[in-house]
């Protein structure tokens, strides 16, 4: 066997990529880079109604996004299903799988006789020995596992620690149908073999697939994987995160204005941890990412850390690269902030000198483009409350003197400005709040906004002057 690690992420297209699956896919992406080994992508479109090109399309961009790339080509498990078959007639022709032919009816009566007796439905095994030969007539048979029926199945597993099932409590499991379709255990037991898979690493709700999986590994004399399986991902209430908790898809957290290294960091510390270090660059995520770390009870997915974090990475961000992430939802969310899909020159040139003051504040990108919405304000601005108590009737007769001393400013930058601010305050025997606070009314209509001497200068003189200009 060769030592490279292999991994793989195989997400079913549900139209999105889940929030734990894009954790999953970051998991399998750390391990095998970590490793120097490879992560494989397969989608596994094997249940044809949800698999549209649509919704693989929102899979494949939303780990682009996130910054999750992959070895090789995409692997399509439907289009394997003749490969899949191909291993049920070897097992099948070397005894380790049979012909089945019970009928719907008898399956039934055996869940009915287990719902009775309050157990979990088991196959009796009925077609186990019995000569094909007695077959009734006309009916299809599936291939089922020679599952044994003594002992136990143990996956020695990389998170959970080991897990033993008793052999006498599992059945004979379909490999293939009567339709001649493979199951979804079969496909995904020839396709992580196929592909050289060395770790599987996935959710616990895959923990109980395991011992089936590894029946199957044993009845083809197959190596068995590397074995992990994460805790899934709870609402701050503790239960399954579910569409009641908020966004499941990580592309609705695009478009809620989240940066996609601070998503990656924080489904990073979702059920990970490096002692107390919360905040990771990509090398360290790399370099210190291993099994042993996860721990083994759920984590819960808290929006304050998520949105605290994302502040933290925006403040750190270069505005070039802010402004580009912005620009790239546009589309999305530029028509609720009176915007088109995209940017004049003149405008990407004002956020662009605004972006210092705009994100020390934010913290996410619809916030920074909200506290932008001065620099793109149709005049007359439209005050809101706050601004409108601020800009009483005393401050507005007091604008044109303020514009005239303002005008005199021969270097329209933050320094000069708020110099000539401070001067027309005391010159008034004021506060400088009581001049500043109208000022910054009147010239972004609202009473909050980035530093207002940094607004003054992005505006501009004219800009500035103008709206002064329209509330006296």
């Amino acid at each position: 066997m060769s030592d490279a690690v292999v991994t793989r992420f195989a997400p079913s297209p549900t139209g999105f990529l889940h929030i734990g699956g894009a954790r999953t896919a970051l998991f399998n992406w750390l391990y095998a880079r970590r490793h120097g080994g490879k992560m494989l992508l397969r989608i596994e479109d094997t249940d044809r109604e949800r698999s549209t090109e649509p919704a693989i399309a929102a899979i494949l961009d939303g780990l682009s996004w996130l910054g999750l790339d992959w070895d090789g080509e995409t692997v399509y498990q439907f289009a394997r299903a003749a490969r899949h078959r191909e291993v049920a007639e070897q097992m099948l022709a070397a005894g380790k799988a049979y012909h089945c032919y019970a009928t719907p009816q008898e399956l039934e009566e055996m869940r009915e006789k287990a719902r009775a007796e309050g157990r979990p439905m088991r196959y009796d095994g009925r077609w186990r020995d019995r000569d094909p030969a007695t077959a009734p007539a006309g009916v299809k048979p599936v291939i089922r596992l020679r599952a044994p029926q003594t002992g136990e199945t143990v996956v020695e597993d990389e998170v959970q620690g080991r897990v033993v099932w008793q052999n006498e409590n599992l059945d004979d499991l379909v490999l293939l149908r009567s339709d001649g379709n493979p199951t979804y255990m079969l496909a995904v037991v020839v396709d992580d073999h196929d592909m050289a898979v060395t770790h599987v690493i996935r959710g616990d709700d895959h923990l109980t697939n395991a011992a089936r999986q590894t029946q199957i590994y044993q009845a083809m004399g197959w190596r068995v994987p590397s074995m992990s399986h994460i805790p899934l991902i709870h609402g701050a209430d503790g239960a399954k995160l579910s569409k009641r908790h908020g966004a499941l898809g990580v592309d609705a957290y695009r478009s809620m204005g989240y940066l996609p290294v601070a998503l990656r960091n924080y489904l990073l510390r979702l059920g990970w941890s490096h002692g107390d270090q919360e905040i990771f660059s990509t090398e360290e995520m790399v370099s210190l990412f291993n099994l042993s770390s996860i721990g083994r009870s759920p984590a819960r997915f808290d929006y304050a850390k998520l949105e605290s974090l994302n502040g933290l990475y925006m403040r750190q961000a270069d505005d070039r690269d802010l402004l580009d992430a912005l620009k790239q939802i546009l589309p999305e969310i530029g028509p609720a902030h009176g915007l088109g899909p995209e940017l004049d020159p003149a405008l990407e040139a004002k956020l662009l000198a605004a972006m210092p003051g705009l994100k020390e504040r934010a913290k996410t990108l619809i916030e920074l483009l909200d506290s932008a919405s001065y620099l793109f304000a149709k005049r007359p601005l439209a005050l809101d409350q706050k601004a409108a108590t601020l800009l009483d009737e005393g401050a507005r007769q007091r604008m044109p003197s303020l514009a005239e001393k303002l005008a005199a400013v021969n270097d329209w930058t933050p320094a000069p400005l708020e110099a000539a601010v401070r001067a027309f305050a005391e010159e008034q025997a004021l506060k400088l709040g009581q001049v500043a606070q109208p000022l910054r009314a009147a010239l972004t209509g609202r009473s909050q906004s980035p530093g207002l001497f940094d607004v003054m200068a992005v505006l501009g003189r004219e800009e500035t002057l103008a709206r002064l200009s329209d509330q006296t």
